[in-house]
């Protein structure tokens, strides 16, 4: 079981690391938007969190919030960034309970 997840985990990554040149299911397509936003990341990492993945979208600077979102890419908080470094507050815990932290994307 452990090693058949592994290999699902690795076709998933390698699935969104490629999410440039072509379309996959396995990696969420509204990645893509997240990517190309008004204010894009810098790079999208992929947790476990809550028994969910989710994926983080790294501010590129400063004060702006790194944005969590759910497997379907709804906007579920911002545990880190702003003005303060923590976030909007709507998920203090995230990198107490988050695991298995992977990147899925980075800028080139």
């Amino acid at each position: 079981m452990k090693n058949l997840l592994t290999l699902i985990v690795a076709l998933t990554l390698f699935a969104c690391e490629r999410m440039d040149s072509m379309a996959t299911d396995a990696c969420p397509s509204c990645l893509q938007s997240i990517k190309k936003s008004s204010n894009p990341p810098i790079e999208i990492w992929s947790y476990t969190y809550n028994n969910q993945t989710v994926y983080l979208a790294k501010a590129d600077c400063c004060d702006q919030y790194d944005q969590l979102y759910s497997g379907d890419c709804s906007l579920l908080c911002a545990p880190s960034g702003g003005f303060s470094g923590k976030g909007d507050g709507k998920c203090s815990d995230f990198y107490e309970k988050a695991t298995d932290g992977t990147l899925v994307w980075k800028k080139e």
